[in-house]
């Protein structure tokens, strides 16, 4: 594609309308300073310096939506605690909307808390992890509550992902109905699924990195002929539209019915975090879907978005001023 051509992709995307349906996730970062050895324990004891709160899991793809220039909705089901109060303020300061957020009383917001030490003559680094989340399958009241605002939205909505962390979001109801939805109005739809990709049949495309693609099929992938045949049996499978296998410095192969598309790695300038990176590459994808483009276009502007992602610390979002800067200067960078 032409740069000019590109530049009017980037312009089509912008305000498209995007329903971002999933696990919703608060990061939450404690920040503290060694202070000494506690004397109960032979532990650090910190002195807390800060807090803050970002964005993960679906939340992380539809604030990536917004950043990007998309007109980005938010359905999912938060809690009534802190972390639901920091994750609305984080979406609503990029512009989300989110009003199709569920309150559950009595199911805390999806969270990871990360415990971070550091000192003047120390590196900051994680030391311990905290993760919080209900067990309890979703109600039916809940379950109702989303289906009423999806279907709000459905007349009104460019293109539809589904991000599955298995926390219990993603029932069999909701998830047909957006699939069947999305194939009724014939909008894109794609899906990044950890856990249980097998479950999304009917969907249009699949996004998945080489190792979740290696358990779905049950077998190791050690070459690009593998990851393709693999990929192959996905598409099939699910009688997806496509494929994106995402492979870290190998690039990224996307497999359609038309056939399999290599997007080489060519800039491996230093990457600080890959956190979230794959989450970049969902909202570009269907972003540009959305805008018309090729599958493989999406793809190839994907690589460029999740390029600029792994270059920053933990999850994080790309501006559509930096994906256009990237696409100027026609750097592939490293994918998600």
């Amino acid at each position: 594609m032409e740069m000019g051509d590109r530049q009017e992709l980037l312009t089509a995307m912008r305000k498209k309308r995007i329903l971002v349906f999933g696990d919703m996730v608060a990061d939450i970062y404690l920040d503290g300073r060694i202070s000494r050895i506690s004397r109960e324990a032979p532990v650090l004891v910190l002195e807390q310096a800060g807090e803050r709160i970002v964005a993960g899991g679906a939340a992380n793809v539809v604030n990536n939506v917004a950043t990007l220039g998309g007109i980005a909705h938010a359905v999912g089901v938060v809690g009534r605690d802190s972390a639901a109060e920091g994750l609305r303020r984080v979406l609503e300061g990029n512009g989300v909307h989110t009003g199709a957020l569920v309150t559950d009383e009595g199911r805390p917001t999806i969270s990871k808390t990360r415990i971070i030490a550091g000192g003047r003559a120390t590196v900051s680094q994680q030391i311990v992890r905290i993760d919080r989340e209900s067990k309890e399958p979703l109600s039916a009241a809940m379950e109702a509550a989303l289906l009423r605002r999806m279907e709000g939205l459905l007349p009104h909505i460019d293109g539809i992902v589904l991000s599955d962390y298995g926390a219990g979001t993603v029932t069999e109801r909701l998830k047909e109905r957006l699939i069947r939805a999305a194939r009724e109005k014939g909008i894109p739809s794609i899906v990044d699924s950890r856990y249980a990709i097998h479950r999304f049949h009917g969907i249009g495309y699949v996004k998945q990195n080489d190792a979740e693609l290696a358990a779905a099929v049950h077998r190791d992938l050690p070459d690009e002929a593998a990851i393709i045949a693999a990929a192959r049996e996905l598409c099939a499978e699910l009688a997806a539209d496509g494929v994106l296998v995402t492979r870290g410095e190998d690039g990224m192969t996307l497999v359609t019915r038309e056939g399999a598309t290599t997007i080489p790695v060519t800039d491996r300038s230093e990457v600080f975090d890959v956190s979230g990176a794959g989450d970049t590459c969902v909202a570009t994808v269907i972003l540009a879907l959305a805008a018309k483009a090729e599958p493989a276009e999406a793809a190839r502007l994907s690589n460029l978005a999740s390029g600029i992602a792994v270059r920053k610390m933990g999850t994080s979002t790309v501006s559509a001023e930096e994906l256009l800067r990237a696409a100027a200067v026609g750097r592939e960078e490293m994918p998600c």
